[in-house]
């Protein structure tokens, strides 16, 4: 922990030896399904996650592992083709390393995005929502441990976790595109296994409207650091319990190239207005 800012850096420098030091506006990870919107990207410089110093490698189906950093609708922007999760065996510093990075390069807008089961009765796969808020009952935190007051503080407020500024924005773009865009609260679980039926229920019970894998360790880390985030959820199945069926991951990446062109005139909308 202690060569966390010197790794940090490194990688910083790495990816501005490749791109130059024009200013980055919005930063995006792309999960699971959804990793297509980096083709819009005109003048794109690709990196892979391998060659980026001290950065882990993405393992999941459905994950490019690659940055892809170029022009967006007259925004100069990064993507992540892919993230990283604690399932994968990385420690939960090790999942947000990517997020410190984009801070280092001097990244302030950060857009969150995930494929995610539905919890919510009243929706359904192929919806996307806003990420209003979240709950992390899982015990790890990605600031555990040495606190680097360069990042931000020790202890810090979440309460605006996801800006409700962009939020207010995503809402403004969608009702434009009269999209129905759901909102609501999503609940991280470590997997790689589903949830459980109960596990459903429990959600349901707390106030969550979607369950996922990813996103959360990723918006603590922003916080932290005095990012502004936005999130948005593709709900690509039923959660466990709900439809008298298994479920998988295939469901999880079709579900995604299904919403994709939906998902990608939401998400460049809002970009264009950041």
């Amino acid at each position: 922990m202690e060569n966390l800012l010197q790794k940090l850096d490194l990688a910083a420098s790495y990816i501005k030896n490749k791109v130059g030091n024009d200013p980055i506006e919005v930063a995006m990870v792309l999960g699971s399904g959804l990793g297509d919107l980096a083709n819009e990207i005109s003048n794109p410089v690709i990196i892979d996650y391998k060659d980026i110093p001290s950065f882990p490698k993405s393992t999941v189906p459905g994950h490019a592992g690659r940055l892809v950093i170029g022009e967006l609708l007259n925004k100069r922007v990064l993507c992540m083709q892919g993230r990283f999760h604690y399932y994968e065996g990385y420690d939960m510093d090790v999942v947000v390393f990517p997020i410190q990075v984009m801070k280092r390069l001097g990244i302030e807008n950060l857009l969150l995005t995930n494929a995610a089961g539905c919890v919510n009765e009243n929706w359904k796969p192929g919806d996307l929502m806003l990420i209003t808020d979240h709950i992390k009952l899982v015990a790890d935190n990605p600031l555990r441990g040495i606190n680097f007051e360069e990042l931000g503080p020790r202890f810090f407020d979440m309460s605006n976790a996801y800006d409700k500024d962009l939020c207010n924005l995503a809402r403004s773009v969608a009702k434009e595109q009269n999209l129905d865009l759901k909102e609501g609260v999503y609940q991280l679980f470590t997997g790689p296994s589903f949830e459980t039926p109960t596990e459903v229920k429990l959600a349901r019970l707390l106030g969550a409207d979607a369950v996922g894998m990813s996103t959360v360790p990723e918006a603590i880390a922003a916080s932290h650091m005095g990012m502004k985030t936005l999130g948005i959820s593709c709900l690509t199945n039923m959660a466990a319990g709900i439809l008298d069926q298994p479920l998988n991951h295939e469901e999880v990446l079709e579900t995604g190239k299904m919403v994709k062109n939906k998902f990608t005139t939401l998400v460049k909308a809002i970009v264009k207005k950041w």
